[in-house]
């Protein structure tokens, strides 16, 4: 359970983020220059339901170390 860092109520978790107009999308990476290697996933979005804050995150850190 995600909590907005604005107003502390409960985010909507698991919501998507998408470009568009852009048939790529978003890559997170640990290495800028890879184009495969070191993909860390596609990112998620949660949603506050009260203020309408945004925060992105990734589900899989642990490919992060």
């Amino acid at each position: 359970m995600r909590k907005c860092i604005r107003c502390g109520e409960e985010m909507k978790e698991g919501c998507a983020i998408r470009v568009e107009g852009a048939g790529y999308g978003i890559v997170m990476s640990t290495n800028e220059k890879a184009k495969i290697k070191g993909r860390i996933g596609i990112p998620k979005v949660a949603i506050c339901p009260k203020c309408g804050e945004v925060s992105i995150y990734v589900e899989n850190v642990e490919k992060l170390q």
